[in-house]
């Protein structure tokens, strides 16, 4: 096996999270590459959600799902910086495009209808992902 411990590029990345995945083939590649964006997407998207309504009279219920969210976020972008680890660029192209798109996406303010943004816009069931 050859580990590489600077970026490269090649359809033979024999390790990106698990032992032998993809392996060799350019379909399992590709299939590793679309699996990172989405993940990488997945994890933007728990950035900017607004799931929990919360409820006055539950705190500790709130406090434990909002918890629950923030433990998948993180588990999430540990799996996505593990990948990018590989040193494969592709994969960290996969990873940087997932979170472009994703904050694209769900940042809200491209698909905003007005320019004014309500004061409330900004709050989201998680902090800000800062590592």
């Amino acid at each position: 096996m050859n580990t590489h411990f600077t970026f490269f590029w090649s359809k033979n990345t024999t390790e990106i999270i698990f032992s032998g995945w993809p392996g060799e083939n350019l379909g399992s590649y590709m299939l590793a590459l679309i699996a990172v964006f989405l993940l990488s997407l997945v994890v933007e998207w728990l950035s900017h959600a607004r799931l929990i309504e919360p409820s006055s009279d539950n705190n500790v219920g709130d406090g434990l799902r909002q918890t629950l969210m923030y433990a998948t976020r993180v588990g999430l972008a540990y799996l996505v910086m593990l990948a990018v680890m590989s040193f494969d660029v592709g994969v960290l192209l996969a990873a940087i495009a997932g979170c472009s798109i994703g904050f694209l996406v769900f940042g809200r303010r491209v698909f905003m209808r007005s320019k004014v943004v309500p004061s409330n816009m900004d709050q989201t069931d998680l902090p800000p992902l800062k590592c």
